[in-house]
C-alpha cells in the first residue's frame, strides 16, 4: 500500500499538469481566434462599404467588357451584357455554340455564375466556347416591369446571335430567378434559344414534399400578397432585396446564427478569404421595382400561373412553356429548400398528362438531381462547377441533339476499365430515357394540397384588393424618400455588415490587436480534449436550432394546412360554387395542335424512304437501342465520325434530322427500317462499311449490350453489308 500511494499521487499530479497545460493552450488559442474573428468581421464591414459604393457592384471573377447597356433599350432596364474575356491557356474556339450566363436578381447582387474559376463561366470557357454574362445595377429603371426585362434578354440574345451568325443557337443558363425569366423570355420568342439549362429554379411553386419544403407556405401565412405591396408602399415604390436575403437565411437558423461564423472561427486560419469571398456576394442586396414584385408573388409565388400556362404579355403572347423547341436541362438538388425539385421539375406534371403529350409537343427535357447540395451550392459550389457544369458544357452538344422526351442527366467518375475510356475526361455523363410517371415519382402531385393553395390564390386576390381600396393610399401619402431610405439603412441585415467596420472604434482596435497575434499566433493541438469539448458544444447547438427549426416548420405546414383546408376557407374562396371544377387548370392540347399533329404525321410518312447515309445510321442506332434508350458522350463523340465525309449540317439543321428520324421510328419502326437498303444505296459501299464499323462501336462502347439489343445490332450490320455487296 505504501508503495503504490506515491505512484497514484504522481500519476494525478501528472494529470493535474497535463490538464492544465491544454486548458492554458486552448484559453490562449481560444482568445487569438476571438481577436482574429473581430478583425475578420472589420474586413466584411469595410468589404461591404467599398462594395455598395461601385456603380455596378458584383462579384464576377472574369475579365469583361460591356457589349449592350439595358438602360439605352426602347423599353430600359437595369440589366446590361457582357462578354467574358478569356484566359490566355483557353482560347475560344469560333465553331462553338456561345455560352450566355444569366444570374438571379433575388436579394443580391450580380455575378455568382462566375464567381470563381470552378463555376459554370469557368465550365464554359475551359470547353473553348464564347462566354457572356448577363447582370445588373442595384436600382431598376422607373416603371421598369418583368416584361421589360424578358424584352431585354431577347435584345441580348439577339445581340450575341449577331456577334455569332455561323454558331449554333446560344446556349443559355438561368441561376434561380433567372432561370424562370429565361424561360418565360424562351416561351415568348423560342426562335432564339439553343439549349436551355435552369439551375435551381423554382418553376411549379405549389410543389413540394409533405414535412419539407416550407417556403411554399408564406404566402398563405402572411393572408396572401398584401404584405408585399405594403412593403414596396414603403419603400416608396422599391422592394428591398435584403428582405428576400432574410426571408432564406430564416430557413436555417442553425446556420445563420451559429454555423457559418463558428465555423469562421474554428478555422480562422485559413477560412477568412473563403468567408470574405462569400460574404462580398451575400451583402451585396440589391431593389426591385413594386410593380415587378407584385407581379412575380401574384403571378408565381402564390399564383402559380407560369406551369399552368396562364401568363399572357401585353402583347397577347401566351407564355406556354409548351412552345419551347429547344431542349431545357432542369439541374435540382434535393438538398435544396429554396427549389426543391418538386418544384423545379413539377411544371412538367403541371402541363403534360401523358408521355405522347411530350413528344407531340415536340420538347425535350433533360433533369439532373444532385443528392445533398444546397441552393446555393448549385451555383457557387466549385465541386458542382468541376463536375455538373463542367458536364453540361463539354456535352451541350449531345444535349442538343436530344429528341423528344424526357430524360435524365446521370454523371459517373470515370472508370479507367471501361470501354472508350479516353474519350471521357474525369467524369462521364450518360442520358437515359425516363417516363412522366417517373417524374411524377419526384414530384408526388397532390390535388388536395394544390386546393388548398387555390384557396391561398383566390384569399390573397380579396386581401390585396381591401388593401389597395382602404389602406395604401394612406401609406402612400404618409411615406417619404427620407422615411424609405431611413427604413433601409435599418434593415437588420444591412446593419449586421455595418456596425462592425473601421468606422467603429472597437472594430478599428481589433486590426491592431490582431496584428500583434498573427505574429505569434499559437494554434492548439488538434487533439486537445477542451478543443474536442469545443466541437461538441457546438453540435449541441446546431441540433437545439435544428429542433427548433423542425418544430417550427411543422406548425406552419399544420397551420397552412387547418387554414386552407378548412370549409370556411374554401367557401370564401369560392371553391365550393362549382364543386366540379378543378382548383387549378391544366393546359389541354387544343384542337389546333392536334390537327397540326395529324399534318405532321402525314407528312413524316411520305419521308420514311426520304435520306441518305446519315438517316440509316441514326435509324439503326434507335433501333439498336429501342428497348434500352440511353446514350453517353463516349457514343456520342463516336458517333460525330457518321457526319465527318458526310453532307456539312449546321447543329440545328443536325438536330432537326435527328428528331425527326427519331420521330419515325416512333410512328412505324418496321417501315423505317425496312427502307434502309433505299437510303443506303446513294452511298458509297466503303462509306457503308465504315459506317456499319461505327454504329458497331457505338453500340458496343456503353457496356455489355442486351440479348435483344445484340441481335438488333447483328441485324443492322447484316443489312448495311448486303447494301455494300449489291453496290460493289
Amino acid at each position: 500500500m505504501s508503495e503504490t500511494t506515491p505512484s497514484i499521487t504522481g500519476n494525478m499530479v501528472e494529470n493535474s499538469i497535463a490538464i492544465f497545460g491544454a486548458a492554458l493552450e486552448y484559453a490562449i488559442d481560444s482568445w487569438q481566434r476571438m481577436v482574429l474573428l473581430a478583425d475578420v468581421s472589420r474586413q466584411r464591414g469595410d468589404q461591404y462599404r467599398v462594395h455598395i459604393s461601385e456603380t455596378v457592384p458584383n462579384v464576377l471573377n472574369f475579365p469583361s467588357e460591356l457589349i449592350m447597356d439595358g438602360r439605352l433599350l426602347a423599353r430600359p432596364v437595369n440589366y446590361g451584357l457582357v462578354r467574358i474575356t478569356p484566359p490566355d491557356n483557353y482560347p475560344v474556339d469560333p465553331e462553338k455554340r456561345p455560352f450566355v450566363i444569366v444570374d438571379p436578381r433575388a436579394g443580391n447582387g450580380p455575378g455568382i455564375g462566375g464567381f470563381k474559376a470552378d463555376s459554370e463561366i469557368g465550365a464554359a470557357i475551359e470547353a473553348g466556347h464564347p462566354c457572356y454574362f448577363v447582370g445588373f445595377s442595384p436600382d431598376p429603371e422607373p416603371g421598369q416591369t418583368v416584361e421589360d426585362v424578358m424584352c431585354a434578354e431577347a435584345a441580348f440574345i439577339e445581340k450575341v446571335i449577331s456577334l455569332h451568325p455561323t454558331c449554333g443557337k446560344p446556349a443559355v443558363i438561368g441561376n434561380c430567378q433567372a432561370g424562370w425569366q429565361v424561360l418565360m423570355t424562351a416561351a415568348m420568342r423560342p426562335d432564339l434559344f439553343g439549349p436551355i439549362i435552369v439551375a435551381g429554379t423554382p418553376l411549379s411553386f405549389w410543389a413540394g414534399w409533405k414535412g419539407r419544403d416550407p417556403t411554399r407556405y408564406a404566402g398563405g401565412l402572411l393572408g396572401g400578397t398584401w404584405m408585399t405591396a405594403l412593403a414596396s408602399d414603403l419603400g416608396n415604390g422599391r422592394f428591398d432585396g435584403a428582405t428576400l436575403v432574410q426571408n432564406f437565411e430564416n430557413l436555417d437558423p442553425a446556420n445563420t446564427f451559429w454555423k457559418k461564423s463558428y465555423h469562421l472561427y474554428a478555422n480562422i486560419d485559413t477560412e477568412a478569404p473563403r468567408y470574405l469571398g462569400f460574404e462580398k456576394y451575400w451583402g451585396g442586396h440589391v431593389f426591385l421595382n413594386d410593380v415587378e414584385m407584385q407581379y412575380i408573388v401574384d403571378n408565381l409565388f402564390v399564383g402559380n400561373r407560369l406551369s399552368s400556362a396562364e401568363l399572357v404579355t401585353s402583347e397577347g403572347i401566351r407564355l406556354d412553356l409548351r412552345n419551347i423547341r429547344s431542349p431545357i436541362v432542369v439541374f435540382c438538388s434535393r438538398g435544396d429548400n429554396i427549389s426543391p425539385p418538386p418544384q423545379a421539375l413539377g411544371w412538367i406534371t403541371d402541363l403534360y398528362q401523358s408521355d405522347n403529350e411530350i413528344l407531340t409537343h415536340n420538347q425535350t427535357v433533360v433533369y439532373a438531381m444532385h443528392d445533398s447540395i444546397g441552393h446555393l451550392g448549385i451555383f457557387v459550389s466549385g465541386a458542382v462547377g468541376r463536375k455538373e457544369h463542367r458536364e453540361f458544357a463539354t456535352n451541350i452538344e449531345l444535349i442538343n441533339l436530344m429528341p423528344a422526351g424526357v430524360y435524365q442527366a446521370v454523371i459517373r467518375d470515370r472508370d479507367e476499365t471501361m470501354a472508350g475510356a479516353n474519350l471521357v475526361g474525369e467524369y462521364m455523363m450518360a442520358i437515359e430515357r425516363r417516363c412522366l410517371s417517373d417524374v411524377r415519382d419526384i414530384v408526388r402531385p397532390d390535388p388536395v394540397s394544390d386546393r388548398r393553395f387555390a384557396a391561398v390564390a383566390h384569399i390573397s386576390d380579396i386581401n390585396l384588393g381591401l388593401y389597395r381600396n382602404f389602406v395604401q393610399p394612406w401609406v402612400q401619402a404618409m411615406v417619404t424618400p427620407q422615411s424609405a431610405d431611413f427604413m433601409r439603412r435599418l434593415h437588420p441585415l444591412r446593419i449586421s455588415y455595418e456596425h462592425w467596420s473601421s468606422r467603429n472604434v472597437l472594430a478599428a482596435a481589433a486590426d491592431g490587436a490582431a496584428a500583434v497575434v498573427r505574429a505569434h499566433r499559437q494554434p492548439v493541438a488538434p487533439d486537445n480534449p477542451f478543443l474536442k469539448v469545443q466541437e461538441e458544444l457546438s453540435q449541441m447547438v446546431v441540433v437545439a436550432l435544428d429542433t427548433w427549426r423542425d418544430i417550427r416548420d411543422a406548425a406552419y405546414e399544420r397551420y397552412f394546412e387547418w387554414t386552407y383546408g378548412s370549409p370556411f376557407a374554401s367557401a370564401l374562396a369560392g371553391l365550393d360554387a362549382y364543386p366540379d371544377r378543378p382548383v387549378r387548370p391544366f393546359p389541354g392540347v387544343s384542337p389546333e395542335h392536334r390537327a397540326l399533329v395529324e399534318q405532321e404525321l402525314t407528312r413524316l410518312k411520305s419521308e420514311v424512304d426520304q435520306g441518305g447515309l446519315l438517316e440509316a445510321g441514326i435509324r439503326a442506332l434507335a433501333y439498336i437501342n429501342r428497348s434500352h434508350p440511353r446514350v453517353d458522350e463516349r457514343q456520342f463523340n463516336l458517333a460525330a465520325e457518321l457526319t465527318s465525309g458526310q453532307r456539312r449540317l449546321s447543329p440545328e439543321a443536325l438536330r432537326d434530322v435527328i428528331r425527326r428520324q427519331s420521330a419515325l421510328m416512333l410512328l412505324d419502326a418496321d417501315a423505317a427500317i425496312a427502307v434502309l437498303p433505299v437510303l443506303l444505296a446513294h452511298a458509297e459501299p466503303a462509306a457503308i462499311r465504315e459506317a456499319a464499323k461505327v454504329i458497331a462501336l457505338i453500340g458496343t462502347v456503353g457496356g455489355q449490350l442486351p440479348e435483344d439489343a445484340h441481335a438488333r445490332l447483328r441485324e443492322m450490320m447484316e443489312t448495311f453489308e448486303k447494301t455494300a455487296v449489291q453496290a460493289d
